[in-house]
């Protein structure tokens, strides 16, 4: 059976990044929680990516004719 994963939504993903940050920065972490706090922050990272990936490939606009066409930066 196949794992499926829990799509992450982008703001509570800043947010856990955000507390991660936090953690790391505190005087009282250890070598090793640090080490496992930025492996979970990297994963994170990359869904994020992911997802941002999806949706700029998804962002459509209307040309001057009314039609839609993917968005090129």
């Amino acid at each position: 059976m196949e794992e499926q994963k829990k799509e992450v939504k982008l703001e509570e993903a800043f947010e856990k990044l955000d507390e991660m940050l936090s953690e790391l920065e505190s005087p009282d972490i250890s070598l090793e929680e640090s080490f496992q706090v930025y492996q979970e922050g990297m994963k994170l990272l990359k869904q994020c990516n992911e997802i941002i990936d999806r949706v700029e490939k998804s962002v459509l606009k209307l040309n001057e004719n009314g039609e839609l066409e993917e968005f090129k930066p």
